[in-house]
């Protein structure tokens, strides 16, 4: 096989002419090719080309050998491969949490034959839909199953996306994407440049990898808690939920970045650091806008188009956009009692007509305290806040009257998408003055890059505060916290920032266990 790249193709033309021509060679001379990765290149708007890279299959590979360089080059073979060498008997493994982190953790294990137990404070992903839709019909809010807990963790309830900035050493990511294929998802998740799978499509995705997670040996434990460690010399010798105790030599903490209780409980035993992260609102524009500035028309064949903006304040403030939700939905992610956070999510059509995007502004412990779990309590504050602002709706405000501090009374050409109760307001009244002075210095540059992003109609709601965990549990090169058979993974422990890159931290993390334990 011959790999081949930059290889440029306008929209709807034919791929294989476009293969043939970059390779100056006859179509007839190829028997069939694998699309490895591919790409927009709107540069010369409204004249849309497609990069491929590709695998290509030749009938006679030879002549092409003279040019072969940088486009050109002879296929590697990769495979993501693992196998246990541990030898230390240990019993078996338990991991706190199921969203991505845990999954893939408890995947890499029962495939090589390791049957961990996985813990879940929340319900199946079945059970836990059912909860979602409740909650944002009624407001009843179960604070164990919801947007945030609950089988597929927090991302279940987002767009699926899976693009990550994490180098695919040893092909971890594609491994992760090759297994979401698997159980479910588009194959062309392998090859997109920005992949999502969507909330519709996850859903399911999530339930044949439990299953097969299950027929390997594995276990599931739902609506258990864990509610304290037992230390025995420094290592870990049992944990205790509401339900249940259990013996065990290896505890993974998959826990997500919300499970505040649990961080407040582990504080006691492990250490933990503060670390910067992002608090600020997610922005509504009409889809056609966006698609519009960014290819220079509607383009069907292409899908709703995306973006990714950052900017730096005079005052050394970063402002950036994040989990971009394409014909999308913002929805209330909150998930205790008398505060409300937002999210942003879409199904796998991104159907909506409407964009949203969170759009943040970073904040360091000394914007909220250095002491571990002060971040906690500063998302908390503000959560509150904007609970009380609309009285548990999703405060939501026209961006015209968020520069002016007024509060909003109506919107405009932008009609709000949101899932869950929604009332106008004035979100200023939530947001520290240097997140909202912040906001208000970047939209007009935004604005510059995505023509009508700075429009007076686009819609604003607040408050997005879960964009990563607020702190770090400390961990060695071998992943192992200051107590021996913890491991922290995941976004919880502050170590990936997104649905992939947790999951290839669940897969690295089961390879340390297994490279130095087995059953």
């Amino acid at each position: 096989m011959i790999r081949v790249r930059e290889v440029r193709c306008e929209l709807e033309k034919d791929l294989l002419t476009s293969i043939a021509s970059k390779l100056k060679i006859r179509k007839d001379n190829i028997i069939n090719f694998n699309i490895i990765k591919e790409s927009i290149d709107s540069r010369r708007k409204p004249n849309i080309f497609l990069i491929y890279e590709v695998d290509v299959k030749l009938k006679d590979e030879s002549i092409i050998y003279d040019r072969l360089g940088n486009d050109i080059e002879i296929s590697k073979n990769e495979v993501y491969n693992y196998t246990p060498k541990g030898n230390i008997k240990i019993k078996r493994p338990i991991i706190i949490g199921a969203g991505p982190a845990g999954l893939f953790a408890a995947y890499s294990l029962a495939i090589n034959n390791y049957k961990p137990i996985v813990i879940e404070r929340g319900k199946c992903v079945d059970d836990r839909i059912n909860d979602v839709e409740k909650f944002l019909k009624t407001g009843i809010l179960d604070t164990n199953s919801n947007v945030q807990f609950g089988e597929g963790g927090a991302g279940t309830f987002s767009d699926g996306k899976l693009n990550t900035m994490v180098k695919d050493v040893g092909y971890r990511n594609k491994f992760v994407l090759e297994t979401f294929v698997k159980y479910g998802a588009y194959s062309d998740i392998l090859y997109k440049a920005k992949p999502h799978i969507g909330t519709d499509k996850l859903i399911n995705v999530i339930k044949n990898m439990r299953n097969d997670i299950i027929r390997l040996g594995g276990e599931f434990k739902y609506s258990e808690t864990l509610t304290d460690i037992v230390i025995k010399n420094n290592r870990i010798e049992s944990i205790i939920t509401n339900k249940n105790t259990y013996d065990t030599d290896i505890l993974i903490l998959a826990i997500g970045h919300s499970a505040r209780d649990t961080f407040y409980m582990l504080n006691n035993y492990l250490n933990m650091e503060a670390k910067p992260f992002a608090i600020g609102v997610r922005i509504m524009h009409n889809q056609d806008m966006i698609d519009v500035s960014q290819y220079g028309k509607v383009y069907k064949s292409l899908g709703p188009a995306s973006y990714k903006l950052t900017y730096q304040t005079k005052k050394g403030r970063g402002v950036y956009t994040f989990c971009m939700c394409p014909g999308g939905y913002v929805i209330n992610a909150s998930s205790e009692n008398s505060m409300l956070a937002i999210n942003g999510m879409s199904n796998h059509d991104r159907s909506s007509r409407v964009a949203n995007s969170a759009l943040i502004v970073t904040v360091t412990p000394n914007d909220f305290g250095n002491n571990p779990l002060d971040g906690v309590e500063y998302q908390r504050d503000l959560e509150r806040k904007a609970y009380n602002l609309a009285n548990g709706s999703i405060p939501i405000q026209l961006y015209k009257d968020f520069k002016e501090n007024k509060e909003s009374i109506n919107y405009k050409s932008v009609i709000p998408t949101l899932k869950g109760s929604f009332k106008l307001t004035d979100i200023n009244r939530i947001l520290p003055n240097y997140i909202s002075e912040s906001l208000k210095e970047a939209i007009p540059y935004f604005g510059t890059k995505i023509k009508g992003f700075d429009n007076d109609d686009a819609i604003l709601a607040a408050i997005e505060s879960r964009t990563s965990s607020p702190l770090r549990i400390v961990r060695n090169d071998e992943f192992v916290s200051n107590i021996d058979g913890i491991y922290p993974i995941g976004e919880g422990a502050g170590y990936a920032g997104g649905i992939t890159s947790a999951a290839v931290d669940g897969v690295k993390v089961s390879e340390s266990i297994m490279d130095k334990y087995t059953l």
